[in-house]
């Protein structure tokens, strides 16, 4: 039999992709398994997407991922979409099945594993998020999805925040609860986990910090961040000052990661392997 030189493909779509660091994770997954596959940042400016989706369907690839701007953009180009990212109304993964394309948000998935993994089920649970975007959305649902009694969302831009809530309260049984985004706003004591689901504190702003009360954090309160190369964001800090318990934003996106690996692949994810890079690529060993 002669050798196949052609490799299955994966990738990402986005604008800006350039310092997207999945396809580390998922390139030392693909060497770890044996699997001949690669994973290509692709940049995607908007307008692009559609050619692009078409680029990969004729390049017959496994799967994509998307990021800003594509992840709502990309909808009108799928086949089918799975429960929950059917209720986020945003895609963060694709897999393609022998030419149907399937869509589904792992963002938020990931995000209960990581939760999971620190003893911490959202079952019965009171949360509290900070945003309203993508991340906030799919951690929001799945929270929801899980079994949270209450998800409250804190956010500047009104409507977009009120959006949220009405999609949690239609399409969950969870309560849901708007609460403006003011300068020092106060959270609740009944939250549970808090969640900063924003871009604030990520690199190169890694001094900034949302404008919340951090006196109304308790020791009773698991406190995450999305943010996911920094372990000790200043959020995290003074979180931890309080005596809660501090989650950073590395295991969602290796969680996320590995379920992206396992719907391409069909293959179980070496999960400590793609940390390890992970912390290796983001100088967090020792």
């Amino acid at each position: 039999m002669s050798k196949c030189y052609r490799s299955e493909l994966v990738g990402a779509f986005g604008c800006p992709i350039d310092e997207n660091p999945t396809g580390v994770m998922e390139e030392a997954a693909f060497r770890e398994k044996n699997l001949d596959y690669r994973y290509l940042t692709v940049k995607v400016n908007p307008g692009d997407l559609q050619a692009a989706m078409e680029g990969m369907k004729a390049f017959q690839m496994k799967g994509i991922n998307l990021t800003i701007p594509h992840k709502v953009e990309v909808l009108k180009y799928l086949d089918e979409l799975s429960p929950a990212a059917e209720i986020i109304g945003a895609v963060n993964t694709v897999i393609n099945r022998e030419g149907r394309l399937y869509g589904e948000n792992t963002d938020g998935k990931g995000f209960i594993q990581s939760l999971e993994e620190e003893g911490i089920s959202p079952s019965g649970k009171r949360v509290t998020v900070i945003g309203a975007g993508g991340a906030a959305r799919a951690i929001a649902v799945e929270c929801a999805l899980a079994g949270a009694v209450k998800v409250t969302i804190i956010n500047r831009e009104e409507e977009r925040g009120k959006e949220l809530v009405d999609l949690l309260k239609n399409k969950t049984r969870a309560e849901a609860q708007f609460i403006p985004f003011l300068s020092g706003v106060d959270i609740a004591q009944e939250t549970d986990i808090l969640v900063n689901a924003t871009s604030i504190g990520l690199y190169p702003d890694c001094d900034q910090k949302p404008d919340i009360n951090y006196d109304t954090i308790t020791s009773r309160m698991a406190v995450a961040d999305v943010i996911f190369n920094d372990p000790n964001t200043q959020f995290l800090a003074e979180a931890k000052k309080r005596g809660a318990k501090v989650i950073n934003g590395l295991g969602m996106l290796v969680n996320q990661g590995a379920l992206n690996f396992e719907m391409w692949t069909g293959v179980k994810a070496p999960v400590d392997v793609m940390k390890r890079v992970l912390k290796e690529e983001f100088n967090l060993l020792g």
